[in-house]
């Protein structure tokens, strides 16, 4: 799998970027401010992220997906190991990734790969969604977000 950040010129990689959000009018906000990488196997598009800064320290990765038929291979593993070696070689210090309370196996991966849990943002799924989502037999109400502390070193 290579994993390239897009160019400016290129169109986002929208099918992949709504299996992760579904608000095409969010995900177009936040990557016209943000870095968004695509990662291709056999030249197909089989995943994507985008890392938003938010202040001069800290970045979030906004956005991960991984097309449904590649789930499961390890593959957003590596895409969530891959933004944090970006971030530090951004030289931010954290690096912040917000999920659903349904979001259960997102949740897992998470900590798995060193994030600790920051705060709940009560209700964030149903003041911003028009539509109530569910996952996992669960609505997604609340926004778990989460922070990872970079190694960085500034010398």
């Amino acid at each position: 799998m290579d994993i390239r950040q897009l160019q400016k010129n290129e169109a986002l990689p929208m099918g992949l970027l709504l299996e992760a959000d579904p608000s095409k009018e969010l995900i177009q906000e936040y990557a016209a401010n943000g870095f968004c990488y695509v990662a291709q196997q056999q030249g197909e598009s089989i995943g994507a992220y985008i890392l938003l800064p938010l202040n001069t320290t800290t970045i979030e990765i906004k956005n991960i997906a991984i097309a449904a038929s590649q789930r499961g291979k390890g593959f957003g593993k590596k895409l969530v190991e891959h933004a944090l070696s970006e971030a530090a070689r951004m030289r931010y210090k954290t690096v912040e990734i917000g999920t659903g309370n349904s979001s259960l196996d997102q949740l897992a991966l998470y900590q798995k790969c060193g994030f600790r849990v920051l705060g709940i943002d009560r209700d964030f799924f149903i003041r911003n969604y028009p539509e109530p989502i569910f996952e996992n037999g669960i609505q997604c109400r609340d926004m778990i977000r989460l922070e990872y502390k970079t190694e960085t070193s500034f010398i």
